[in-house]
């Protein structure tokens, strides 16, 4: 009876490695395989934990309530989630301390109230790296978190934003009241509507990307301060296209209102060029703060304006 149970329990185990070892979602720290991002989520249990996302496409979302929680490809660009939307708002609804996003991709995600998100920030810091967001009504969205950071690098921002149905506007990017919005070596292009960036961050950096509206249809700013904003907008490269909901100006400060400071902005080291078949005359920058801006040191295009105050 022992020689036979053993290769029993033997096989047995075998087997619950083998499923474990062949599910898409595994928290590197426990080794544990999921085949529901939200229960590999859910076993974390607040905690700190890697999931690692094998290559595949999936109609997953998760809710992440509490701790720290990196969301990582296996190798990138060849995890994509396509469609799933958690709470009415993202594919990742994020309320941690901490969460970082690594290779992944995002696409065709829409809601109701129109700004269908790849991820949904509620608070804490964010670190999105290596990723794609493409054709949704939203990249990423957040909420108000005045003591947290968020960073964006080396990703890509392609066929996102509305501003029909009524509703309010989506965007590429639109942050909320965050204390700092750091975005790095990455591209916008092809907008539906809204401004490719939108902050509302109380300092940002936004250096070395590439904004292409060339083929955008219904875009309006390439950035957008609404509230003001300190920092740096430095080294970027930005077309600006001929199909405009609003064309007045690429960059564009406090035109909703001026909550933040704006004093000390520095803009600088940017080129702006137009698109063939632009026929308006847009503004490389609009001030709406009335405060002491750092401009200098831009490349601006024959039928770009170079800066106005109103």
């Amino acid at each position: 009876m022992k020689s036979l149970l053993f290769p029993l329990m033997a096989l047995g185990l075998a087997s619950a490695a083998s499923a474990q070892s062949n599910a898409p979602f595994t928290v590197e720290e426990t080794g544990k395989g999921f085949y529901r991002l939200d229960d590999a989520v859910r076993s974390v249990n607040g905690g700190d934990a890697t999931i690692l996302i094998a290559p595949g496409t999936y109609r997953d979302c998760t809710v992440v309530e509490h701790g720290r929680v990196a969301f990582r490809a296996r190798t990138t660009g060849t995890a994509i989630f396509d469609g799933g939307i958690c709470e009415g708002k993202a594919t990742l609804v994020l309320h941690g301390q901490d969460a970082m996003v690594d290779g992944l991709t995002f696409q065709n995600l829409r809601v109701q109230d129109g700004n269908g998100a790849g991820i949904r920030i509620e608070h804490g810091n964010l670190t999105v790296m290596n990723a794609t967001f493409r054709n949704s009504e939203e990249g990423i969205l957040s909420a108000d978190d005045p003591n947290a950071t968020i960073r964006i690098d080396r990703s890509t921002f392609s066929g996102l934003g509305r501003c029909d149905r009524g509703l309010a506007c989506a965007h590429s990017i639109y942050i909320g009241h965050y204390g700092k919005l750091y975005v790095t070596r990455t591209r916008f292009e092809k907008g539906r509507g809204g401004h490719y960036l939108k902050s509302r961050s109380a300092q940002v950096s936004i250096t070395d990307n590439s904004f292409d509206d060339s083929q955008g249809h219904g875009s309006n700013y390439i950035i957008d301060l609404p509230s003001g904003s300190t920092g740096l907008i430095a080294r970027n490269v930005m077309v600006q296209g001929p199909d405009k909901e609003n064309h007045s100006g690429f960059i564009v400060i406090a035109a909703e209102d001026r909550s933040n400071p704006s004093a000390g902005l520095t803009i600088t080291g940017n080129t702006a060029t137009l698109a063939p078949g632009v026929h308006y005359t847009p503004a490389f920058a609009i001030d709406f703060s009335h405060e002491p801006l750092k401009i200098s040191g831009n490349s601006i295009a024959k039928g770009i304006t170079g800066f106005e105050t109103r």
